[in-house]
């Protein structure tokens, strides 16, 4: 009885599997990343194909294939079709044949061949077919954040920058599946019903956030800065794709489609440091330099014409102190830059202070006789009556008796064509009317005293 039981049995599942079979998958949701495919069968009063097994495709079944989807055929594990174009995909070299597929003498030889295997198994199919539907779309919506900084190299050619910051980035990426062969492989193989991207997702995100600090230094050399990354996705994306491809695309057939960047923020320490640095490289321009110069000299004039507590005229005595310790002189730079200086409309008066305007000192070089060239105080060599560079006058030969004002105005009579000081007798010697201090070279006092901050003038002679 077992051995008639089994072989009604093996008939049985054989003539219920020679039923074309017609195989889809609904519409894939954004988180399911596969799914196995679902047999069409109508209602039972309806349909016929009702007793076949659920893991058997019969010869001659049809596959439909929706655009963004890959469609698998698995026979005993291994896979034996593929097809990722859009449309029908009949499948038509299965091992288990159909009376209602091809040649029908052919095919009646064969199933009685299969019902004689399937005999041997007690009447039950010893194979394992099933279709699977990948994912082919982009799956987007990923999001990432750094929780530590990440390491970023700052490179700037223009003021000869290289160093190493620490920044932090959040934003979302997005990936596809490249290759569902390994995908499936070495993923997601022989899944009972579907496998969803909450599965990988937590892997993916920390194997990119561990590819970011290759990648930023990938970026780094092409001379992006980090603050312009928002402006480079595509940049980020290849970088990323060249660090990862060893696990995702030759691993998981995984590749990242687009990288987008929300925000970017370095230290608060890094970024002062890099704004310090990019200011001082910009006073290498003497130009720059020289503005800069005159705006600081702008600010401290009013500063001390402000200054309440120890009076005006004392911040500007220390203001003179300061000028006299020595500096860069911002007519200089603006010759240094080939730019035209700017006379100031408060120059320093002639005992050392400021607050009235004065007209421009004569130059104190001696002009050179040799060839016609003359030498100007700017620096620069002229051949005709006024500088090419800073447009003053060529001065005049200073005669056997003439004498320099404490000024600087080289002078020919008693008085002082610039301030109107008279010419001193001999040499002169001063002395501070105010506290008595006595400088060392009594012939050439500094403009203030050290001690009350008086100025000198004609008032000191001695």
């Amino acid at each position: 009885m077992g051995l008639i039981k089994a072989i009604a049995n093996a008939a049985g599942s054989v003539l219920g599997d020679q039923w074309r079979e017609y195989f889809y998958c609904d519409s894939l949701e954004a988180n399911v990343l596969m799914k196995k495919g679902q047999v069409r069968t109508s209602d039972k009063r309806r349909s016929s194909n009702t007793k076949g097994e659920s893991n058997i495709i019969s010869n001659g079944s049809i596959v439909a294939v929706n655009e963004g989807q890959c469609m698998l055929i698995v026979e005993q594990g291994k896979i034996v079709e593929v097809c990722a174009e859009p449309g029908e995909f009949v499948y038509d070299t299965s091992t288990e044949p159909s009376i209602f597929y091809g040649n029908l003498g052919e095919n009646i030889k064969k199933t009685f061949q299969n019902i004689g295997k399937r005999f041997t198994f007690g009447g039950d199919a010893a194979k394992d077919q099933r279709v699977y539907f990948f994912n082919t779309k982009e799956i987007i919506g990923n999001k990432y954040g750094t929780q530590n900084p990440v390491p970023f190299r700052v490179v700037d050619q223009n003021i000869g920058l290289d160093v190493d910051i620490s920044i932090r980035c959040n934003g979302e990426y997005s990936y596809k599946i490249v290759d569902p062969l390994l995908f499936y492989t070495n993923v997601c193989g022989n899944v009972s019903d579907e496998f969803t991207r909450d599965k990988i997702d937590s892997q993916l995100k920390t194997e990119l956030l561990t590819a970011l600090q290759p990648a930023f230094a990938k970026i780094s050399e092409m001379g992006i800065r980090y603050s312009a990354l928002p402006g480079h996705t595509m940049e980020m994306a290849d970088a990323l794709n060249s660090v990862l491809s060893g696990k995702w695309s030759n691993l998981r057939g995984i590749a990242i489609v687009s990288f987008g960047v929300n925000t970017v923020k370095a230290s608060e320490e890094d970024e002062q440091m890099i704004k310090e640095l990019q200011r001082t490289a910009v006073m290498r321009n003497p130009n720059m330099a020289a503005a800069t110069l005159v705006g600081a000299q702008a600010d401290a004039m009013r500063a001390a014409a402000s200054n309440t507590a120890t009076g005006p005229m004392m911040a500007f005595g220390a203001m003179n102190m300061a000028n006299a310790a020595g500096g860069m002189n911002a007519n200089t730079l603006f010759g240094m830059g080939g730019g035209q200086p700017q006379q100031n409309a408060y120059n320093q008066a002639p005992n050392g202070g400021f607050g009235q305007p004065a007209a421009p000192a004569q130059p104190a070089m001696q002009p050179q006789s040799a060839g016609g060239t003359w030498t100007c105080s700017c620096g620069a060599n002229a051949t005709g009556n006024f500088c090419t560079v800073c447009g003053a006058k060529k001065p005049e030969p200073v005669s056997p008796d003439g004498w320099t004002c404490s000024c600087g105005t080289v002078n020919k009579g008693k008085f002082c064509m610039n301030c109107g000081a008279k010419k001193p007798a001999g040499v002169p010697q001063y002395k501070c009317d105010k506290c008595g201090w006595e400088p060392e070279d009594k012939a050439h006092p500094p403009k203030f005293c050290p001690e009350c901050g008086d100025p000198f003038d004609d008032g000191d002679l001695v």
